[in-house]
């Protein structure tokens, strides 16, 4: 191989690396300016969710049995009154 054939190869060598350096480096840029956007605001309607649990489990009528309280909260239904009416 002659001197000028090394030199070229060794110069597309390094147009192909700066190539894919500078990709990389463009992408990461990019990728940190998209995380800097407003989150969306999600509405969960939190008042319709109280009623809903309070009418299946704190109603005169409870759609759901004292056992199934137990089941979802993890404590007896008297336990919980109890700590609601210190707080």
């Amino acid at each position: 191989m002659s001197s000028s054939s090394s030199d070229e190869l060794e110069e597309r060598l390094e147009e192909a690396f700066d190539g894919i350096f500078q990709n990389i480096h463009d992408d990461i840029v990019a990728g940190r300016r998209k995380k800097k956007g407003q989150r969306t605001y999600i509405e969960r309607n939190c008042e319709e969710g109280h009623i809903r649990l309070w009418n299946d489990y704190f109603s005169e009528e409870p759609t759901f049995l004292r056992h199934l309280f137990r089941r979802r909260f993890r404590m007896n239904k008297d336990l919980f009154m109890r700590i609601a009416y210190r707080l």
